[in-house]
């Protein structure tokens, strides 16, 4: 009889430990096996043999007849649950898929594969070639390409580099929603050497996709959101995070991990090259290369030559009531660009990061103001079903037509969400096709099962939030029109203006790109904003240096770590009790750290529990490891967050 670790792949196994099993077969480290946990069958991988135990043990129940998990992906895990610790089972749900059908086990994987074929793609620019050429070493780099330089046709030069070299290729993408036009693009050159890998496929497929990447004698190409950095490839050799300033790098569950540094441990046990691609680089990455002395490749020219004037920009003052006589949403400049757009058989995108119809429901008689029972946060109208919705924990309730608290008829609604939007642009524009695109979408509304129609031009007017924000190259597409370009400039977090230069650079790259001729309207409450003008400008240098100086002033990433710790309680006072008992035994540990707090959270109330929270900062990551390896059981904690909000 053999005894092995077996890492289980299961959320109720809360251990740090792996379990041990025994096999009457010899087994390789790797090896996928079915076990038996809490007399429920789980699927595990073998991490390794060990010496009989003095304890009763279980015997493996199967062994599937697969390739092994390459160990590169063992060796990250083990590293992940020091670096964003998390339960061993937790961690393991990363590695493998929850089950497997006897159906997609009996599939075999493809055969040969087909060469990459370049030679349809347009010649690279003077630009590109020197990018390319300034990338030969296996190295980690930062491409600061602006929006339309053709950084998609530079991550193919790569791609197809790597396979000729027998590797295989991770390209990353930030949404869910980008993964069609990414994948198209590389599928026209390297054919059914990619790979798709994401949440949302059916499970079948979602299986099917692991088990090729698995199987795969030959390099490949895998394409997918941050969970496709975990995917089974045998010969790493390239990683690409495109957009990679993008916050949905972020796993907001446990292990909640940041993508780019996991990918920076994966380049570096497996040799790779690794490619952070934006047009708005974080200003944590850009510091960090630059302490590093590691490359910065600039792309700064447009890929597509084209005789256009530059994208024509229109500021409209949102304090100037006499420009929105038509609307209250839509001024008149931005009526006019749609209308222009509409008579040339262009299409328009109007962006407001907000879903909804309306972000405040309130009694003009007596103050009452619709809030979620559960959390306190504002309720959110939502016209289509007449209801109002939570988007905190999804409480949803009617409409009220009377104030439920004086019984006045006179309740109003404020604040526009995408859904309102929708209904003035159908009414300004009613022979024209509108489509919505945000997370309210239905699974047949969503962004990805409509790419080739919107591609296609079988939308005039496109209505959304920051999922169309990026990344996006529509042909079509010469209109933009921002309906409030402040809605995340004055959040109380340190990322807030990182976050909206981001979003407006980013939603203004979706014109212009050589296409068309781009027009834009952005409509705002603040035009002099310093930030506002270094996007609508494109001075990222300019906005770099400013808020790197806010940054070093109030020791905020990239000069320090940050740990959040997060008490939920009844009450507001058993809340406030905890953290200050918390904050009070951090300080006497004498732990090397700045204790900020406590403070209520942004959303304070949440799923009827209260939450005050402690913002830690340090020089050394380590002295955060200290404090969330004695945190109390109660509490929860966030390595790296992306905001304090």
């Amino acid at each position: 009889m053999n005894y092995y670790f077996v890492w289980v792949r299961s959320s109720r196994y809360h251990g740090k430990e792996p379990l041990t099993y025994a096999s009457s077969e010899r087994l390789a480290t790797g090896t996928i096996v079915e076990v038996e946990l809490q007399n429920t069958p789980v699927i595990g991988v073998v991490s390794g043999p060990t010496t009989k135990p003095r304890f009763q043990i279980k015997p493996v129940s199967r062994v599937y007849d697969l390739p092994p998990v390459p160990a590169h992906l063992l060796r990250l895990a083990q590293w992940l649950m020091s670096y964003y610790p998390a339960p061993l089972g937790l961690m393991t749900q990363q590695l493998l898929p929850a089950s497997f059908s006897e159906k997609s086990l009996a599939l075999a994987a493809f055969a040969k594969l087909p060469e990459p074929n370049l030679s349809d793609l347009p010649s690279l620019t003077v630009q590109q070639q020197a990018a390319l050429e300034a990338m030969t070493e296996r190295d980690s780099y930062l491409l600061h390409g602006t929006t339309g330089s053709g950084k998609t046709r530079l991550y193919i030069e790569l791609t197809a580099r790597t396979i000729a070299d027998g590797k295989s290729a991770i390209i990353l993408t930030p949404e869910i929603s980008l993964t069609s036009q990414l994948a198209d693009s590389f599928r026209s050159v390297f054919g059914s050497r990619v790979i798709v890998m994401h949440s949302q496929q059916a499970p079948a497929e979602r299986q099917r996709a692991w088990l090729d990447s698995l199987r795969a004698k030959e390099p490949v190409i895998i394409i997918g959101p941050r969970s496709a950095l975990f995917s089974p490839v045998s010969k790493l050799g390239l990683i690409i995070l495109d957009e990679a300033h993008e916050g949905a790098y972020k796993q907001e569950q446990a292990p909640q991990y940041q993508t780019g540094r996991v990918a920076a441990y994966l380049s570096g046990i497996t040799r790779a090259t690794l490619v952070l691609g934006s047009a708005t680089p974080s200003i944590s990455d850009y510091y960090l290369a630059k302490q590093k002395k590691k490359p910065i490749i600039e792309l700064t020219k447009l890929a597509q030559e084209h005789s256009h004037a530059a994208t024509e920009v229109v500021i409209v003052d949102r304090k100037d009531h006499s420009l929105f006589s038509r609307s209250s949403y839509i001024s008149t400049p931005l009526a006019q660009a749609v209308e222009g757009a509409l008579n040339r058989g262009e299409q328009s995108l109007l962006y407001l990061n907000r879903r909804g119809t309306a972000r405040l429901v309130m009694c003009q008689n007596c103050g009452w103001q619709a809030s979620c029972p559960n959390c306190d946060v504002p309720l959110t109208y939502h016209g289509d079903n007449h209801q109002l919705r939570c988007h905190s924990c999804s409480y949803h309730a009617s409409t009220p037509s009377t104030c439920p608290s004086c019984k006045h008829p006179d309740v109003i609604f404020k604040t526009a969400g995408t859904k309102a939007i929708v209904d003035d642009v159908q009414r300004l524009f009613p022979h024209a096709r509108i489509a919505r695109f945000d997370t309210d979408n239905t699974k047949a509304e969503r962004f990805e099962q409509h790419f080739e129609a919107v591609r296609n031009g079988e939308v005039d007017i496109l209505v959304g939030t920051q999922l169309l924000a990026k990344g996006l190259d529509l042909p079509r597409l010469s209109t933009l029109g921002v309906v409030l370009a402040d809605t995340s400039l004055y959040m109380p977090d340190f990322s807030a203006q990182e976050r909206t230069f981001q979003l407006i650079s980013q939603v203004l790259g979706r014109i212009g790109r050589g296409h068309v001729a781009g027009r834009a309207v952005i409509q705002t409450y603040h035009p002099d904003h310093p930030v506002l003008k270094d996007a609508l400008s494109g001075d990222y240098r300019n906005f770099y240096s400013r808020e790197l100086a806010e940054r070093q002033q109030f020791m905020f990433p990239p000069f320090c770590y940050l740990l959040k710790l997060t008490a939920r309680r009844a009450t507001i006072k058993s809340a406030e009790s905890a953290a200050n008992k918390l904050r009070s035994e951090i300080e006497t540990a004498g732990y090397h750290v700045r204790v900020e707090g406590p403070a209520p959270s942004f959303y304070e109330r949440f799923q009827n529990k209260y939450q005050w929270q402690l913002v830690i900062k340090a020089r050394e990551r380590s002295e955060l490891l200290k404090i969330v390896t004695n945190l109390p059981a109660n509490w929860s904690y966030d390595l790296d967050p992306m905001d304090l909000l």
